[in-house]
């Protein structure tokens, strides 16, 4: 993902909080549906996601 892509200098900060935030969405649900298509579990895009447990989210 590049960043100029999504991002330019006339954005606000909340604009670029909201566009990021959705690019990681998007990424995260073409490898949801990249890994269910091979029938494995996906990661999430966050590492952090998987050193906490889910009790704790």
């Amino acid at each position: 993902m590049n960043a100029n892509q999504i991002l330019n200098d006339n954005m606000t900060l909340e604009e670029k909080l909201i566009a990021i935030d959705r690019a990681m969405e998007n990424a995260q649900a073409t490898a949801d549906e990249e890994a269910k298509k091979r029938g494995v579990a996906s990661a999430p895009i966050d590492p952090a996601l998987l050193t906490i447990c889910d009790g704790c989210e």
